[in-house]
């Protein structure tokens, strides 16, 4: 065989001028019948490009008579001359010349030249020289069809093999190679394929690898890939291109495992690799996520020295990539040596998926200086890279240039595009875009959803849903998501559960993805119960619809649920994301389970999310709640990159745990530092101000909600008005109701129970029947607001109406706090037996704060009976409860049964029961000063008892009669130290009215019920001094003036 040399244009000819032209097509495009293959292909015309004309050979020989002639040599050597660089032109001369030496009929001189014309793509002279040639040898044919081959003309090659069997001539193993070779580019259909396949068989090439390599290749790349293997195995002998046309089709065919294994079984085999098979598993590691086996494949790269290979370097760059080691991809890439639009394509696309938009946008620039084109993966790709950071301009730049390259067409550029303008621009411009695109596209009908849902505008969302069906288009498993997200965000959970109807008849009820959102819809409306079922008919381990569910349950405040579902996750293999993590974190301070709380954040820990933003949110969250300061600073400072939910979980929990000086310290840095707050933080430090009656630092936070906007916001007055009620200040509440225009059931309940807790309770009725005139619908808090109030005022009758009604009118089922709430007003009234009786007949257990309302009453009336019934039931509930002993420790005393007081106390003391202190605090100048009974600790405890020494005789002298002996025995009056017996509120009011102008009202808070004694001498001094005093005890208000108080002796 002679082999062809030099390079060959890829161009074939335009047109066939001479005669022969017109019986070209018959030789390479006839119908073949038994001894060839049928081909419908027609002859393509396309057009040829001349080289010019380079120099001319000369060559000659010499006779004996001195006469220069050309023999064969000579034209042989011309024609190789020819073949590497000479003209068509000078090459048609030679041939004129060759057939005025009568050299036609030479075979090797013959097969040269028409070499040469299939070379400069002259087929119609290639086929005069052909039809002209005395004897047709097989190397002939097989110079002909690889010269077919350079050119690039498979159809031509598929009729000239016709050609060659109808003439009987038999192909080597060289024939059917290059023929199969003719269609590597998956340019043959599978009956040409397969016939050829029997040829190959017929004439005993079947395990011949030369010949199968391009065979396995083809199969593979047609699908094919069962016979393809078929093909492998057969063969007796395999060489390297054997096993990475095996290795590559498994890999292009979703065969990814097996192409790995077999991958090893070659390299196991000793066969040397090359690049392409190192290039192939490598995309097989990327594809089915094996990174850790893909970098072990890198290190061998190293070591067969194929670091430098583009093809190898842009698979390892996609294998970083998508792993997320950008970092070694970039390095990778540096160290390329040459760089093709595929290696910046693969690193472009990887750096625009993880969100390194800027660094996409820079490469692409780099791209475009060593003139490359990016594709349409890569053009997508910078397109979501400018709509992420808003680089509108650039992203109209590619817009520009998808245009001119044709790519608009491709859905993924659309959707691209789309996404760019609704990211970057007005909703409008997109969707005047959307409406130029190929409507039939459903991600574009998506991407309007999504657009419309972030603007929260469902009208539009439900057009553009309805619309697509209309158009014909069916809803895919995205566009579920996308509807019924906006639903969740806008609360439609009708509108919700009609998509949903629709996702089970269209058979998406099972879709994981269309699941998670539908969880996560039913969980945010407390509909937990479908959110479930939903979960449970799963039969894929989705950690997204378990954290949907888990979070759902912790929003709710099912913290056991939530983390019981947490546990069931884990136990199905199911491990958690930080979504899931943070939730059952979150559920644990919810139930203040600290030592479990510490259990999953280690579990978190060595998932690899130590540094997560939610986790450690959700860790200070835990702590704060549990009251553990010092490590919820440690867990906050901690987090790196904090935001505003790391301020609230040290604000609002250190409120809730009843740290509200921390609270509001915590408050104040945040603003030191420039940390934006938002309604929740307004909340939270509000809530801690009113716990300390701070209202002066109350009044600050309501001033910066007024130059914040928030002040506006229902949510704001709802606060501002629990803020001044509990701080006192009940005109500012009513005006902070009344100047509401968007009034809602809480701004309704935070009024009426003010109006209770300051014992105004007819006012509190009042608004009551107001707020049921306006439509609004009572709740669980409401009422304990009218049943407190009804108690306050002696209203029986009218408390137990309210109370018969929650369940007749409103169909609520009464609650522990609100049979506590009937039995204080039957005890109140002295009904004691009665109460008893209520308590016996409720359907619930009753819990410690009933018994306790019980037991206070029966002290008041001195019923010691009863009052021993109720303490027998408390220290069975809760035995480590000091307020318990201390009240039945009191009864005994008002009643002077001594020995029974002194039993009870012996009982305590042997129980390591401790009595909380009595404790009052008083704000004077921005600054809480706390007070204890008989305080002396304070800098100026002796200009306060002094002065209370002054007020003591002034009240004396009015009528005040001191009764600090109603709990102590003959024995223990004379052995007392008087100042011992000085309650805290006795000296936070004196040191008020030594610190304050006559003009401020004082207001004073304290954790213990204030006594008999305590309250008679505030009424004394509020007649002697002219001061309003409002005292907040831990059951209500008290509000001194004039010489009385608003409860009218009745606490």
């Amino acid at each position: 065989m002679i082999l062809l040399r030099g390079s060959f244009l890829n161009t074939p000819i335009h047109s066939f001028p001479r005669k022969s032209a017109t019986d070209f097509p018959k030789y390479f495009c006839g119908k073949l019948r038994s001894a060839a293959f049928t081909t419908s292909a027609s002859f393509p015309v396309v057009d040829e490009e001349d080289e010019g004309s380079p120099k001319s050979y000369v060559s000659k020989g010499v006779n004996n008579s001195g006469q220069i002639y050309a023999n064969h040599q000579t034209y042989c050597w011309l024609l190789e001359g020819y073949l590497s660089s000479g003209s068509l032109t000078d090459a048609k001369k030679l041939h004129g010349r060759i057939l005025k030496s009568g050299f036609h009929s030479d075979n090797a001189i013959c097969s040269r030249l028409a070499e040469v014309y299939v070379a400069h793509g002259d087929l119609s002279y290639a086929c005069q020289v052909f039809d002209e040639m005395p004897d047709r040898d097989l190397s002939f044919w097989n110079n002909l069809i690889f010269g077919l081959i350079n050119k690039r003309l498979p159809t031509m090659v598929l009729g000239l093999f016709s050609k060659m069997l109808a003439e009987n001539v038999n192909p080597d193993e060289v024939t059917f190679a290059n023929v199969l070779r003719a269609f590597s580019g998956d340019r043959i259909d599978l009956h040409n394929l397969k016939q050829i396949h029997t040829k190959i068989v017929r004439h005993g090439f079947g395990t011949n690898y030369i010949v199968c390599n391009p065979l396995i290749d083809l199969y593979a790349k047609k699908g094919y890939i069962e016979t393809a293997k078929h093909v492998f195995q057969g063969l007796t002998m395999r060489d390297n291109v054997t096993w990475v046309a095996m290795i590559s089709g498994l890999s292009q065919n979703g065969h990814e495992e097996e192409s790995i294994l077999l991958f090893f079984k070659m390299h196991v085999s000793g066969i040397l690799p090359t690049p392409y098979v190192f290039s192939s598993v490598i995309s097989s590691c990327t594809k089915i996520s094996f990174f850790e086996l893909g970098q072990q494949l890198h290190s061998l790269i190293h070591k067969w020295g194929f670091s430098s290979e583009t093809f190898v370097c842009n698979a390892l760059v996609t294998l970083y990539s998508r792993c997320g080691d950008l970092v070694s991809a970039e390095q990778i890439f540096n160290k390329m040596e040459y760089r093709d639009g595929v290696s910046y394509n693969t690193l472009i696309s990887g750096l625009a998926q993880k969100g390194l938009s800027e660094k996409a946008l820079q490469l692409y620039e780099n791209m475009q200086s060593d003139i490359l084109k990016p594709d349409s993966v890569t053009v997508a790709s910078l397109l979501s890279a400018c709509a992420s950071i808003g680089a509108f301009s650039k992203g109209l730049q590619l817009h520009s240039y998808a245009i001119k390259a044709g790519m608009c067409a491709d859905i993924i550029i659309e959707g691209s595009l789309l996404d760019l303008y609704v990211k970057c621009s007005d909703v409008k411009t997109a969707h005047d875009f959307f409406l130029t695109t190929e409507t039939e596209n459903v991600v574009l009908w998506n991407v309007m959803l999504v657009a419309y849902g972030q603007l929260g505008d469902l009208h539009e969302s439900v057009n553009i849903f309805s619309q697509m069906q209309i158009n014909g288009l069916t809803p895919n498993q995205y566009t579920y998501p996308s509807i019924l997200r906006t639903c969740t965000q806008i609360g439609a959970l009708d509108l919700g559960e009609q998509i949903h109807t629709q996702v089970v008849k269209t058979g998406f009820q099972l879709n994981v993805y269309v699941c998670s959102v539908l969880i996560d819809m039913y969980s945010k409306h407390g509909d937990l119960h479908t959110a479930q079922k939903i979960l449970n008919r799963l039969n894929e381990k989705d950690v997204v619809s378990w954290t949907a569910m888990i979070a759902g349950y912790a929003q709710h405040d099912l913290f056991n649920e939530a983390l019981k579902t947490f546990e069931e996750m884990l136990h199905r293999g199911i491990q958690s994301d930080n979504i899931g993590f943070s939730s059952a974190i979150s559920a644990c301070a919810g139930i203040q389970a600290i030592h479990q709380g510490r259990q999953i954040h280690g579990q978190s820990v060595v998932c690899g999310y130590s540094s997560d933003l939610s986790i450690g949110n959700a860790l200070v969250c835990l702590y704060a709640r549990c009251g553990l300061i010092t490590e919820a600073y440690l867990a906050f400072e901690k987090i790196h990159l904090k935001d505003n939910v790391s301020w609230n979980a040290l604000v609002s929990g250190f409120a809730q745990s009843g740290n509200y000086e921390e609270s509001l310290k915590v408050f104040s840095k945040m603003n030191e530092f420039g940390v934006e707050a938002n309604m929740f933080t307004y909340g939270s430090a509000v809530s801690a101000a009113a716990n300390t009656t701070n209202i002066t630092q109350g009044k600050q936070i309501h001033g910066r909600m007024i130059k914040t906007g928030y002040n506006l916001e229902p949510e704001a007055s709802n606060v501002l008005i629990t803020l001044y009620s509990k701080c006192g200040s009940l005109d500012d509440a009513k005006s902070e109701f009344l100047e509401m225009n968007d009034k809602n059931e809480i701004s309704w309940n935070a009024m009426i129970t003010g109006y209770s807790q300051h014992g105004c309770g007819d006012e509190a009725i009042k608004l009551f029947e107001e707020m049921k005139r306006f439509g609004y619908t009572p709740n669980y808090v409401t009422f304990v607001g009218v049943l407190t109030a009804c108690s306050h005022v002696r209203l029986v009758d009218k408390g137990l109406e309210y109370f018969k009604s929650m369940s007749q009118d409103y169909g609520l089922v009464p609650r522990a706090e609100h049979y506590a709430c009937v039995v204080d007003i039957l005890g109140r009234a002295g009904l004691l037996t009665r109460a008893l009786e209520f308590i016996k007949s409720m359907p619930i257990e009753p819990d410690s704060m009933v018994w306790r309302t019980l037991l206070s009453a029966c002290i008041v009336h001195k019923n010691k009976e009863v009052g021993e019934i109720s303490a027998k039931h408390l220290l069975e509930l809760e035995p480590e409860d000091s307020a318990t002993y201390v009240l039945l420790s009191n009864m005994y005393a008002i009643n002077r049964k001594w020995d029974d007081r002194n039993r009870t106390r012996k009982l305590m003391k042997d129980r390591g029961v401790k009595k909380v202190p009595g404790r009052s605090w008083i704000e004077i100048k921005n600054t809480i000063h706390a007070f204890f009974v008989g305080d002396r600790l304070h800098p100026l405890a002796d200009e306060i008892y002094d002065y209370l020494d002054v007020i003591n005789k002034r009240a004396a002298e009015i009528g005040y009669v001191q009764d600090r002996y109603s709990l102590l025995n003959d024995l223990e009056q004379e052995q007392k130290d008087p100042s011992t017996c000085i309650h805290s509120e006795k000296l936070a009011i004196t040191f008020g009215l030594l610190s304050l102008s006559n003009n401020i009202p004082l207001r004073v808070m304290k954790n213990l019920r204030v006594c008999n004694d305590c309250h008679n001498w505030i009424k004394f001094v509020s007649k002697i001094c002219n001061r309003d005093i409002i005292v907040r005890d831990s059951y209500r208000f008290h509000h001194f003036g004039g010489g009385v108080c608003s409860c009218k002796d009745h606490w």
